[in-house]
């Protein structure tokens, strides 16, 4: 048995989410699903629903999804739980078809945000959605989770609603808008929901149904952590806390006057309407000195009564500013302590107030010293605060097993199958289709890439499951799934290789405010053993029945260089051909915005795949994902990247460019040109931002420079920026001078979402030396055909 020993030291101060009294309702027992319908509802003899959960996906019964795990979490806990659908938001009615909750509405907009699923990073309509049956778009609305919760409570307006999902995580305080460029409100205000809850939240729902279905009023919740909510400036709850104002920057102090060299301090302290104190004191010590020796005359003796000598005063201690925090000085406790941000208003109107306020909500996520923050929203008798409190404990091993071993059908719900009971073809589901035969087998990641999500939402504490629970899914997978063949597609999560992975000290780890473990090196605190992960993809494939496990999820290239074993299991066994690993660029200026390591260590990984393959006998390539027009990015960037690619013999298939999303750092940069990864001041460092159609369609021509509709534009910008040098037909020059039978005009390397395409028969990709794709979604790349240059000029090129 493999014991479930916690890969961080963290101190779990948490009720632990087995040990609740179960409501009264477990009586009836678990479901095959969990109902979508009354006569579902009538099957299993309820009445009505304690919590209802409103999703804009696809009900899919597999730990991947949210909603499933949210819904078995709460099913186990004693609760009749229901789910709606992708309902639609036209009217409340459909919001009424399994009646009036219990307890709460469960709202989420679904595993992706609502915009992002729906726009293009060029904020063009996608036609499809990965998410629904038949892959098809425009099942849910725009702002789903502001929408869905609106519908709510037009449905039962005195019904809580509890809203959660990566939409609303991730803008819980005032946040940049991509799709309307503007600072838009918390949603929060927004969604008019109850209570906010961010990040994985087993936990804090778990505890608030308890405390709702024990009659507590929602409005007097708010001690919960990862949570957020609203309250009046006038509200006795929140008085009692330690408010730390930070609405600011660059205060200015006294502003001291030139001194004249030339003046004596005298004639200084004059000029200034005073007197010099020590020239002063001294001619005052001699007059009184002679005074005293004249009136002690031939006696000698003092005067009693004499006046007591001004110039002598007492000693006045005063405390030291540097001790400051170290024990001399006593500091408000964490746990009471709460940081007043820039408020919306603010934040809004002055870029430099969001960029700090980015900088501030960042530093405080470490749930071992994160304090509360809150944010004012309105002025006057409108005026509102937006309540966070730190973020969530994480979850434990054996919690972990928990959430994983509950009974999930993993496949979709009957309700969308065809006439034979499958969901393929036009019914099939894409991103289930992706994850049916993948285990999770951890949460949350310390890389801290700016431009991404996934440490703002799961946290960067590491935390795993047991070899023994990864084990189990992977036989049910293979004794319950249906069409499973005998290949793992991965066994990883938000990175492949982050399992068991964390700081060597559990002071250290709960002191931290980094926001990365890895950048700009990694950290000789954090712990880079890749043996829990060897091990246990040795003893996956061992079992009966698991012909081959492959390694989906991308590798953090500099964690596995620092265990070449763990390279040489994974290129042995675990590669299907294609390895995806993200460099995101070659040069050192977007590499220090992104917090990515230097391509130096892309070569180093390089190399020993290169050799462990050789060893193999395999024929096996890396697949680089690279981000165009990513803040701190220069047109000499790209032009350096496409001239690395093209040395390299790298052809990018599908461009990802980058793409701000809510509370992202990259995305304060995007919007303010303020670098927050450093103290943010009226005249701290600026970023170089990639804005306008023109500009990022060439960062983008950049990363394809082998297509022929962007070699005029190319041609166009070498010139300008003095490198044509690197237009001509030799092997060396990125471009040619010629220009084939194009109409020269840009087309979207995901043609899918803007052009009608003729459907074309499914084709296997051969696994093919230089073939680059870099898109970022997780998503199977699309037959679009739109890596492939056009008729000879291929042939020329290569």
């Amino acid at each position: 048995m493999n014991a479930p020993v916690d890969v961080s030291f963290f101190a779990r101060a948490a009720k632990p989410l087995t040990s609740y009294r179960k409501y009264w309702a477990a009586r009836f027992g678990t479901s095959k699903f969990l109902p979508m319908s009354r006569a579902e509802m009538d099957k299993l003899g309820w009445d009505s629903c304690d919590i209802i959960l409103v999703t804009g996906d696809a009900y899919v019964d597999h730990p991947s999804f949210g909603m499933a795990v949210i819904g078995r979490m709460l099913e186990v806990q004693g609760f009749r739980v229901g789910i709606i659908a992708q309902p639609d938001w036209q009217s409340a009615d459909p919001f009424k078809v399994l009646g009036k909750p219990n307890l709460f509405w469960g709202v989420t907009a679904g595993n992706m945000d609502s915009m992002i699923n729906r726009y293009t990073a060029d904020r063009k309509i996608r036609s499809d959605d990965a998410y629904t049956p038949g892959d098809v778009g425009g099942k849910r609305p725009d702002r789903a989770a502001i929408v869905y919760s609106q519908r709510c409570r037009e449905a039962y307006k005195d019904v809580p609603i509890i809203l959660g999902g990566i939409e609303g995580s991730l803008r819980r305080i005032a946040h940049y808008d991509y799709w309307s460029d503007k600072v838009r409100r918390s949603i929060v205000v927004d969604a008019k929901c109850d209570l906010l809850l961010y990040g994985n939240a087993e936990r804090a729902l778990v505890e608030i149904a308890h405390r709702l279905a024990a009659k507590v009023p929602v409005e007097q919740i708010t001690d919960v952590r990862g949570t957020a909510f609203v309250r009046r400036t006038d509200d006795e709850t929140g008085k009692g806390w330690f408010e730390i104002d930070s609405t600011s920057v660059d205060e200015p102090g006294r502003v001291e006057a030139q001194i004249n060299p030339y003046q004596t301090t005298s004639e200084q302290a004059a000029g200034q309407g005073s007197s010099c104190a020590k020239e002063d004191g001294q001619q005052n010590a001699i007059n009184n000195v002679a005074a005293s020796a004249g009136s002690t005359g031939a006696t000698g003796l003092n005067d009693s009564n004499s006046e007591v000598n001004p110039v002598i005063k007492p000693l006045t201690f005063v405390p030291n500013p540097a001790l400051y925090g170290k024990g001399s000085v006593k500091v408000p406790p964490r746990d009471r302590s709460v940081i007043r941000l820039p408020s919306y208003e603010q934040v809004k109107s002055d870029a430099v107030l969001y960029a700090h306020a980015n900088r501030v909500l960042h530093l405080e996520t470490n749930p071992g010293n994160a304090r509360a923050l809150v944010q004012a929203h309105g002025e006057g008798v409108t005026a509102r605060d937006v309540w966070i409190t730190p973020p969530p404990i994480p979850l434990t091993t054996a919690e972990m097993d928990f959430v994983f071993d509950l009974p999930y059908a993993r496949s979709p719900h009957p309700s969308y199958a065809d006439e034979a009971g499958n969901h393929d073809g036009a019914t099939k589901i894409p991103a289930w289709e992706m994850i049916r035969f993948s285990i999770n087998i951890m949460r949350g990641c310390f890389g801290g890439c700016t431009f991404c999500s996934i440490t703002e939402h799961e946290g960067r504490i590491i935390q795993s499951r047991s070899e023994e629970s990864v084990i189990r899914e992977i036989e049910d997978v293979r004794d319950k799934v249906k069409g499973f063949t005998g290949t793992i597609s991965d066994l990883g999560g938000p990175t492949a290789n982050m399992y068991r992975l964390g700081c060597r000290s559990p002071a250290i780890e709960a002191a931290c405010r980094k926001p990365s473990c890895v950048y700009p090196g990694i950290c000789q605190n954090l712990g880079t053993d890749h043996a829990p992960l060897i091990k246990i993809y040795r003893r996956g494939r061992a079992l009966k029945g698991i012909k081959k496990i492959l390694i989906g999820s991308g590798v953090r290239y500099d964690l596995a260089v620092q265990s070449p074993e763990y390279v040489k299991e994974l290129v042995t066994h675990h590669v299907g051909g294609y390895l995806k690993i993200a460099p995101e660029h070659t040069e050192q200026g977007p590499l220090t915005k992104m917090m990515k390591p230097g391509i130096g260590t892309y070569e180093k990984f390089k190399t020993l795949f290169d050799k462990f393959t050789l060893e193999a006998g395999k024929k096996q390539f890396l697949i680089p994902y690279f981000i165009a027009a990513h803040p701190g990015t220069s047109d000499e960037d790209m032009m350096n990247l496409a001239v690395w690619l093209k040395k390299n013999g790298f052809r990018a298939d599908q461009v990802q460019t980058f793409y701000p999303s809510p509370m992202a750092t990259a995305t304060a940069m995007y919007h303010t040109n303020k670098n927050p990864l450093r103290k943010i001041t009226r005249d701290s460092e600026t970023v170089d931002i990639v804005r306008g159609e023109r500009r990022r369609r060439l960062h983008k021509a950049f990363l394809r420079y082998h297509d022929a509709n962007n070699w005029p534009l190319l041609r166009e910008a070498l010139k300008t920026m003095g490198r044509a040098d690197l237009i001509g037909n030799g092997k060396h020059h990125l471009i040619p001078t010629f220009q084939p039978l194009t109409d020269g005009n840009y087309t979207s390397a995901r043609r899918k979402n803007s052009t009608a395409v003729a459907a074309k028969p499914a084709t296997v990709n051969p696994v093919k030396e230089g073939r680059l794709l870099t898109q970022h979604t997780g998503l199977p790349p699309r037959q679009n055909g739109a890596g492939r240059v056009a008729g000879t000029a291929a042939k020329k090129l290569r």
